[in-house]
């Protein structure tokens, strides 16, 4: 594949995984991938979803994880949108990164920096930032192109 090709595939690709990976895990907290304790679903419930995001924000008062988590999921359905239309793509790579990197600095603070490694959080961030520096956005549909 030429240089042109894979310029032009990649942030494709990048906004379609992103994409897909906010919405199934907003799909998973809402249970529709089935509930807590199948193989492969991570929380299965809201509820699950609430305790879950008070582990990671071990830096914040009890009392703002059911906060946190209504922000990360309203945050997660946004972005999923945005890129998955391919609207606002600078400021949904620059969201999606920040997003990310506060999951993984939350994810090495609750549980080590293997889990935030093994979950790719890092690569996902570094993925959306470069989606951000594009010069060029004109794979968009509302008319974007920088």
């Amino acid at each position: 594949m030429s240089a042109a090709g894979v310029s032009t595939l990649a942030p494709l690709f990048v906004r379609a995984a992103l994409a897909t990976a906010f919405a199934s895990a907003v799909a998973d907290r809402l249970g529709w991938w089935g509930p807590p304790g199948t193989p492969g679903v991570a929380w299965g419930d809201w509820s699950s979803f609430v305790v879950y995001t008070g582990v990671l924000t071990w830096y914040l008062p009890d009392g703002l994880a059911p906060v946190s988590a209504v922000g990360a999921t309203a945050a997660e359905i946004v972005l999923a949108a945005w890129l998955g239309l391919g609207m606002r793509i600078r400021e949904a790579g620059i969201a999606s990164a920040a997003l990310l990197l506060v999951f993984g600095i939350s994810m090495t603070g609750a549980h080590g920096v293997k889990a935030a490694l093994d979950y790719s959080v890092f690569s996902a961030c570094a993925a959306a930032l470069l989606l951000a520096a594009r010069e060029r956005n004109d794979e968009t549909v509302d008319g974007e192109n920088e």
